[in-house]
């Protein structure tokens, strides 16, 4: 009986796109799931398996609990039987706050803080005064305390409760200078717009709170007093009253200060991004020195080292400062940061430092640093699910990806690795691949078996699992260089190369080789270079494909002209939104501990407009069908006739171009697979006008099939007059490349070096060079 507990049952499956999947997982396996980017693979993987096995877990605990977690609700499936524990590795990327770092991220700083409080010389305090979080805080007073009854008290003079924060920068390492000249234009009036800061408009609550603080709306800022001027940029929190109501005014600096520079700059929209870029210097603190930490905690030592110059190292040292430490006081404290940093290094990740900005970490690089803490567990039957754990490696880096995946395994677990790369699911014990298609194409399996079986069978995957691409016999000839000299951003050393521009220039080498320090050191930030990164796009359940693209902008404004109304009647988050949902087409209901239910709206039916909404009509077509419609339906749709809207054809056009045909135009944001996701961005890039497109790992979240149709695209774009650079480790672009960067030879400090420069045939016939081995494989395999 016991050993019928030896699968993972699921039956009627309808997440997202699932349709009724049913399927059989083997425990104590390796199975890898296959599919086009959009098919449903996470939706089965992460949205139902893992989500009720966590689910179920914490149900275990109390209510009181429960409170502080979040709330899930049970995913739409009929049954799920055998599930265990499910430890989830995504690629979410690590917090971007200012404040994280790979050491705050992985507790080996809270390790070696406490490390420094035992053994630091001259000894200054508790582990607190170590950590760049905490400032040191003095009180006196009189302190009480309830004891049964009776209150006793006792006087505090000048209590010191010690932090390791450097007061100057608050623990960030870096001083922030504004540009007064970017805020405003002082031959302008404030009425005329003489500020130049987003979303500071006369028109709305801004103008009334200037003119309430006292300051003339007609004259030109340069004729403005010394006080109207300190008041106008530099006013504390000062309570006015306008027009009868209280508000509070604050100046231009405290405010920028406050809601721009408290955020990551990766976090903002683009155009307040631009602002922040033009208008403030970061410079790194003078007093710390860039370490975050005041000079006291910098004053105590290990073996003449203090902890800020320990968390510079590069980790692969660090393990080794550590292994020579030799204290019986804290030896289990040793062992377990040993453990650690030895982890870091078997994961490929042994070239970051522990002061690492955690936000600066690519979604591979985040994905392994979460691996760690899983390493060296000894739970066994536990069911580890892996969302892509190849993305960001080096071909040479995924063979040991590939032996942890299997040491996990046979310690007893069960792996679940969601895949595109070859590599990997040549390891597989069992393979589960979903489609056909994506979107509604797809959520169905077509195959379950070994990998043997997917190659024979029939499905896209199988097809392409074997797929080779070729060197390319011509390549183009480059029609200049972009020069970069000296380079020595993080681990590059002093850097020359001529980057040719006109043609697909590709830029590879082993994780932590310099790839990325290359291109945002020395290439971004020039004029005309566009970048598409793999940062996460911002955006609500609210947001979709239309509004995300800029897309719905100008089909509003056709809806508008064509029934002569406002175009705030079309948007379902202004004038047109259903009054009982808000535009959001369901309703929610809090339910305290348990999860909270989602119904749709009765009165929309879903449909987020108002009825008086949907009887205007474009083309034959309400807002609401408009939605409804799939990428390509709405390209035929606007491109001729009644309904024709360039504006909108050309955007639909950029979106058919990177792949994304099947999306619907109103599908919230939040339902899209991190490859989708991507190419989504990669689109509204495209859009923007630049010379030189450099691209961060395109192939991220792509199937093989789908790899086929980015060298296209990208082909296209250099035939259009374009340069291209992409940062890459999948073979098939190398091969497609005209020529090819290669850095290393290692990581960190063991690379920062250009060890090959040319076309992708001399790689190969060079050989001597990690990428040149492993290109020379795959096309020959």
């Amino acid at each position: 009986m016991a050993d019928s507990h030896d699968l993972i049952r699921v039956h009627g499956a309808r997440v997202n796109n699932l349709r009724d999947v049913d399927v059989e997982i083997p425990k104590r396996r390796l199975t890898v799931f296959t599919g086009v980017s959009g098919s449903g693979k996470s939706s089965l993987v992460f949205g139902t398996i893992a989500a009720e096995s966590q689910r179920m877990i914490n149900e275990t605990y109390s209510a009181f609990v429960q409170g502080f977690m979040p709330s899930l609700a049970r995913p739409e499936v009929d049954l799920l039987e055998g599930l265990t524990t499910a430890i989830i590795v995504d690629q979410e990327r690590l917090g971007a706050n200012p404040r994280s770092t790979v050491g705050t991220a992985t507790d080996a700083s809270a390790m070696l803080r406490i490390l420094f409080s035992r053994l630091g010389d001259p000894h200054i305090g508790p582990q607190t005064a170590f950590s760049f979080n905490v400032p040191t805080r003095t009180a006196s007073g009189v302190m009480s305390t309830d004891k049964g009854g009776r209150v006793e008290k006792s006087v505090v003079k000048d209590a010191v409760y010690l932090g390791g924060m450097c007061p100057r920068c608050e623990g960030t390492g870096n001083v922030s200078d504004i540009d007064l000249t970017a805020l405003y234009d002082d031959t302008l009036s404030l009425s005329d717009g003489a500020l130049t800061i987003p979303g500071y408009s006369m028109d709305g609550w801004y103008g009334r709170l200037f003119e309430g603080v006292g300051l003339p709306m007609d004259k030109p800022i340069s004729s403005f007093t010394k006080k109207q001027l300190a008041t106008m940029l530099y006013a504390q929190p000062t309570k006015i009253k306008v027009e009868g109501i209280n508000l509070t005014f604050d100046g231009i600096i405290p405010k920028i200060q406050k809601s721009m520079l408290s955020k990551d700059p990766e976090a903002m929209q683009p155009h307040v991004r631009r602002f922040v870029e033009r208008a403030v210097t970061f410079q790194r603190c003078p007093d710390c020195g860039g370490t975050r930490l005041t000079q006291e905690a910098l004053s105590s030592k290990i073996r003449g080292r203090n902890i800020a110059d320990l968390c510079a190292m590069q980790i692969s040292d660090l393990a080794d400062w550590v292994r020579e430490l030799e204290e019986p006081s804290v030896a289990p404290l040793l062992a377990g940061l040993q453990h650690l940093l030895d982890s870091f290094t078997e994961i490929g990740l042994g070239y970051l430092s522990l002061d690492r900005p955690s936000g600066t970490l690519s979604g591979g690089e985040a994905q392994r640093t979460k691996m760690i803490r899983h390493l060296g567990s000894s739970l066994t039957d536990v069911t580890y699910v892996f969302d892509e754990p190849t993305i960001g490696l080096h071909p040479h880096d995924i063979e040991r990806m590939n032996q942890l995946l299997l040491q996990l395994r046979d310690k007893g677990n069960t792996v679940l690795v969601v895949e595109h790369k070859p590599e990997t699911i040549a390891i597989a014990d069992h393979v589960v691949d979903i489609g056909p298609g994506a979107g509604t194409g797809g959520g169905t399996i077509c195959f379950e078996g070994t990998v043997e079986g997917l190659r024979s069978s029939d499905t896209t995957t199988g097809r392409h699992l074997d797929d080779r691409a070729r060197l390319k016999d011509d390549v183009r000839t480059p029609a200049g260089v972009l020069e970069v000299r000296g380079a020595t951003a993080h681990n590059l050393r002093g850097v020359d190369v001529d980057i040719p521009l006109g043609v697909l220039c590709v830029l590879t080498g082993v994780a932590g080789s310099g790839k990325s320090s290359l291109v945002t050191g020395s290439v971004l930030g020039r004029d005309g270079v566009v970048s598409v990164d793999q940062s996460a796009i911002k955006g609500s359940r609210r947001s979709n494909p239309a509004t995300y693209t800029g897309l719905l902008e100008p089909i509003r404004k056709a809806f508008a002209k064509a029934n002569g109304v406002k175009p705030a009647l079309f948007s379902s988050n202004s004038e047109g939104a259903c009054s009982t949902c808000n535009g959001a087409g369901v309703i929610f209901t809090e339910l305290g501990v348990m999860a909270t239910v989602e119904s749709p709206c009765e009165e929309c039916e879903g449909r987020r407009f108002q009825a008086s909404v949907l009887d205007y009509t474009f083309g034959g077509k309400n807002i609401s069908q408009v939605l409804r419609m799939s990428v390509s339906e709405a390209t035929v749709f606007f491109a001729e006739g009644d309904a024709k809207v360039s504006a909108a054809h050309k955007i639909l056009d950029t979106l058919s171009d990177v792949g994304l045909g099947y999306l619907s135009l109103g599908q919230p944001l939040t339902t899209l697979s991190g490859g989708e996701r991507q190419r989504l961005k990669l689109a509204t890039q495209m859009a923007e006008k630049g010379e030189v497109y450099v691209l961060d790992e395109p192939t991220t979240g792509l199937h093989l099939a789908d790899v086929e149709q980015l060298l296209g695209l990208l082909d296209r774009l250099v035939e259009s007059g374009l340069s291209v650079i992409v940062i890459e480790h999948h073979q098939a672009v190398m091969a497609h490349a005209d020529w090819i960067i290669d850095l290393g030879p290692g990581a960190g400090h063991d690379g920062g070096t250009i060890v090959f420069g040319g076309p992708p045939a001399a790689l190969v016939a060079d050989g001597s060079t990690l990428t040149g081995q492993h290109l020379a494989a795959y096309v020959s395999g």
